[in-house]
């Protein structure tokens, strides 16, 4: 009898909010530099600070990137830059705010002309198989810009 592989894997992420005046606090996990975090200003809170709703985003935006970057190390796509611009679209969605739409717009050099349909492909890959967008409700659009 073979050995059975476990296809079942569970991993365990923890965060810890603490308050520290109105509505500023401090976003920590261990090991990890803090993160000085507010409502956003159109919700009273402070200018210039990390708000949940930008990290929201920039957890999309991170993990299209990184899911991109694994596919690409392991299909060997010779790509010179990935940088990548996200916005989402907080609005009321029956009776409550919520993000209706993610717009995710990475801009990938490869380098050369033989690479960009690979790269498109691994770019089709990243956005179905990315764990945050997969965990979300909103509907999230990525429009890659591959060039040489």
């Amino acid at each position: 009898m073979g050995s059975i592989r476990q296809k079942s894997r569970k991993f365990i992420y923890k965060t810890n909010v603490s308050w520290i005046e109105e509505r500023k606090g401090i976003l920590c996990s261990s090991g990890k530099p803090t993160i000085e975090v507010s409502t956003p200003p159109e919700f009273k809170g402070q200018e210039g600070m990390w708000t949940p709703e930008e990290l929201f985003v920039a957890s999309v935006n991170t993990c299209i990137k990184l899911t991109f970057i694994h596919y690409a190390q392991r299909d060997n796509l010779e790509f010179l830059s990935y940088e990548s611009e996200a916005e989402g679209i907080l609005e009321i969605v029956e009776g409550k705010f919520m993000f209706s739409e993610l717009k995710v717009r990475p801009k990938i050099k490869v380098s050369s002309s033989d690479q960009i349909e690979k790269a498109k492909r691994i770019m089709d890959l990243s956005e179905k198989n990315c764990l945050i967008t997969n965990s979300i409700k909103p509907k999230v659009e990525v429009t890659a810009v591959i060039s040489t």
